[in-house]
């Protein structure tokens, strides 16, 4: 083990070295000359281990320092222990980094770190794909050169970051961002970006929600109020007039019943995050009793029926989803097809599995509104669909059901020539 090297221990070394030459100085004369040449000695021999001590520390990349140093063997030594403890630190720190560069990329939020006077220090790969950044060029950039929106330049100059910021995203505006900020290192902070475009949706989709829950049942019940006003007075509601009053009052009731019944039937839908699909649904069977729902609907308005059955193809799932999503589609086709058009209903065998096909000769349906046909309450005409008793949540019913059994609605229809409305299971759910 090498000694620690001391001012004691030095003093003596140099005492030993220099003993020799006093002695053959002061019996043989010359002391001067050989205490110089001594102390030249001592300089070239202290000049040579300094140029070994440089070589190895700008030149070698091994820890293992040079042998034969006699006394600069304890300077080595003290260098290499701290030279050993700065590399298992620098290794902890790196592990440190990465640890905490990990973490933030499996964050689902955006990060960035920027010092107080906007210069970006490093970003996570998501605020790349949000913000545009791109890293490492753009480290070392003013953050406000890069997000050049007015309504956040006044956010950074601000500097109050107490409470949440949204706007549209630079990239994409119709995004809306959320940005927090706070401290983070010495003249740092940290900022959080997250994508909140689809809270905004659902947001609105619940505000849109209730209103149209609450317009959908304030016109039966207004009708019903007044009727019940005008039953005060006895003298009012008699013969043919009463006739009328209560036929109203039943069509209105049944309307706010079937509204309800689909808001349950959707919510039960909807609260059923993952349906076990192991029932045998007897779709043919199913497709018989719909016939003759269908013809029975359809009433006098004389529609042309063909339904074109695989009585053999029978299918696992959920018995009462499937049959709220194919009655909700055939019915639709019954109520929207103009009296005496052809509606045609085909369950096959398709290469992709299982399909139902329902086809009308209607009017048709716009491109723009087919994206939105299955959202709650949306229709194309408000005012024909109350005519029909259409509650505008058939559609969304149909799509719920449908995503719980692996498979979605497929839409095609042109304007005066009509409708098809589709979807494939799953070869899996064939019996």
């Amino acid at each position: 083990m090498v000694e620690r090297l001391t001012w004691k221990k030095l003093a003596l070394e140099l005492a030993f070295f220099y003993l020799p030459w006093l002695i053959i100085g002061w019996f043989f004369g010359g002391l001067t000359w050989l205490l110089l040449l001594a102390t030249v000695l001592v300089l070239l021999w202290n000049f040579y281990h300094q140029l070994k001590l440089s070589d190895w520390l700008w030149k070698e990349r091994s820890l293992t320092y040079p042998s034969r140093l006699a006394n600069w063997t304890p300077l080595f030594n003290d260098i290499h222990r701290l030279q050993k403890r700065n590399r298992r630190h620098r290794k902890e720190l790196a592990n440190f980094i990465r640890r905490f560069r990990n973490g933030a990329e499996s964050l689902p939020d955006a990060v960035v770190v920027f010092e107080y006077e906007g210069s970006i220090v490093w970003c996570n790969k998501l605020a790349q794909e949000l913000l545009g950044f791109r890293m490492p060029d753009d480290a070392g950039q003013y953050i406000a050169n890069l997000i050049r929106t007015p309504e956040f330049i006044e956010y950074l100059a601000r500097a109050e970051f107490c409470d949440a910021f949204e706007m549209r995203s630079p990239l994409h505006a119709s995004n809306t961002l959320e940005f927090r900020t706070m401290h983070y290192a010495v003249g740092e902070y940290l900022m959080v970006v997250r994508d909140i475009t689809q809270l905004k949706q659902l947001e609105g989709m619940r505000r849109n929600f209730f209103a149209n829950v609450s317009h959908e049942l304030r016109t039966p019940m207004t009708v019903l109020r007044g009727y019940l006003e005008m039953s005060e007075d006895p003298g009012i509601l008699v013969g043919s007039m009463w006739v009328k009053a209560h036929e109203v009052m039943i069509e209105q009731l049944s309307r706010m019943e079937g509204l309800v019944e689909q808001l349950l039937t959707l919510s039960k839908i909807e609260a059923s995050i993952k349906i076990a699909l192991d029932q045998q649904v007897d779709v043919p069977t199913m497709l018989d009793a719909l016939e003759k729902e269908a013809r029975t609907l359809s009433g006098n308005r004389a529609h042309v029926f063909e339904f074109d059955i695989d009585y053999s193809l029978k299918v696992l799932g959920d018995e009462d989803q499937l049959r709220s999503a194919i009655s909700n589609l055939v019915y639709n086709a019954v109520k929207h097809t103009p009296s005496g058009a052809d509606i045609k209903v085909l369950w096959f065998l398709s290469p992709k599995g299982p399909r139902l096909e329902v086809i009308d000769t209607g009017e048709g349906i716009e491109s723009r509104h087919i994206d939105r046909l299955t959202e709650r309450f949306y229709r194309v005409d408000k005012a024909r669909s109350r005519q029909t008793g259409g509650s505008g949540l058939g559609l969304a019913i149909v799509k719920h059901s449908l995503n719980h059994h692996e498979s979605e609605l497929e839409i095609k229809s042109k304007v005066g020539k009509g409708s098809v409305f589709s979807f494939t299971l799953p070869e899996s759910l064939i019996c």
